[in-house]
């Protein structure tokens, strides 16, 4: 497994991160441990998790992913293996999240990490992530932006400084931004370098054969700033494996369970584009769901792929399609499926 620079952090990370939101409801303790048991024995180093997963979130299971990795770590000592990431949730709807207050202040920034800390039984995150930024932005599938001048917003001054503070009290190694656009990344920076504050390391944002909107205004930025994509749903909600083609519902899979949550991976241009990148995967041999997950883990942006599975074996094929190097006639043939239908599951 390839590992490759967080930021300016000093850490190196392996190229597919392990995802783990479906512990805690798709997937049970024991199914957690054994995803994480393969996967840092092939070479998988990177754990991403949040206070608010599992996903679909609930006030019944929120927490529960972080308290299923922090038992594994406990049982296993291997804390020193593993950069474990994971991430405070901004201003929400979800009002069993500390009390419904939850926004991106010092005080809440504190409790939530206090709270993960103790879940993930350890006394430090390697990567603490904003999981959404507190102003109203377009992000979770928005494209235009609607300026709202009079909205509420937690200065970014504030959160920054007191992520600076948990960085120097050693609760927090590194931080990163989440669901984050080209003006919030920059604001950070800004922050960084006037202020003596430490930089963010990372951004973790939707890329994938479906959804290449990072490419429009934050790749440069990843590049030039050494601030890289943590890509999540590299796999479109699982669409791109072609699972769902002709009209098929499989039983367990998250869009059959949680369709309702998540329409933006439903939408016709979605099931037209996957059409074709799993024709295409197929004419060449390929897994079209281990093509999907080659495709964003070379992009010179990429520092991780998160991947997440329900199942043994589509763990092991995720992992895999790390190795898989896509030849240029491929490629081209993607880049015209993308110019024919781009970015239908923004």
């Amino acid at each position: 497994m390839q590992t490759r620079p967080l930021g300016w952090s000093g850490l190196e990370v392996s190229a597919i991160c392990l995802g783990t939101m479906t512990f805690g409801q798709q997937n049970n303790e024991a199914d957690g441990h054994a995803q994480m048991d393969y996967a840092l024995d092939h070479g998988i180093n990177f754990i991403d998790t949040a206070e608010m997963y599992s996903v679909p979130a609930r006030a019944e299971t929120y927490g529960r992913t972080e308290e299923i990795v922090g038992t594994w770590l406990a049982a296993r000592r291997n804390r020193d293996r593993i950069i474990l990431a994971t991430k405070v949730a901004g201003p929400t709807a979800m009002h069993w999240i500390r009390d419904n207050r939850a926004d991106l202040d010092r005080r809440n920034i504190i409790a939530a990490l206090d709270a993960s800390l103790k879940r993930l039984r350890t006394d430090y995150v390697d990567l603490y992530q904003l999981h959404w930024p507190s102003r109203p932005t377009n992000c979770f599938g928005k494209l235009g932006y609607v300026h709202q001048p009079d909205a509420h917003a937690v200065p970014i001054e504030e959160t920054h400084e007191t992520l600076a503070e948990l960085v120097k009290a050693g609760k927090i190694r590194h931080f990163g931004l989440s669901n984050e656009t080209p003006w919030g990344l920059a604001a950070f920076l800004r922050l960084a370098e006037s202020r003596g504050w430490p930089r963010p390391v990372s951004i973790q944002n939707p890329y994938s054969l479906v959804n290449r909107t990072f490419e429009v205004g934050l790749a440069e930025m990843a590049i030039r700033e050494k601030c890289g994509l943590l890509g999540y749903s590299p796999l479109g909600f699982g669409t791109l494996s072609g699972k769902y083609l002709r009209d098929q519902h499989p039983a367990d899979s998250r869009l059959t369970l949680f369709g309702d949550k998540f329409p933006r991976y439903q939408k016709p241009l979605v099931g037209r584009a996957v059409e074709e990148y799993v024709a295409l995967a197929e004419s060449r041999g390929l897994d079209p769901a281990q093509m999907a997950i080659a495709f964003a883990c070379h992009q010179p942006f990429m520092t991780s792929v998160i991947i997440g599975a329900t199942r043994a074996d589509q763990l092991a094929a995720d992992i895999a399609a790390a190795d898989i190097i896509l030849p240029p006639d491929l490629l081209e043939e993607i880049e015209k499926i993308h110019a024919r239908i781009p970015n239908p599951a923004p």
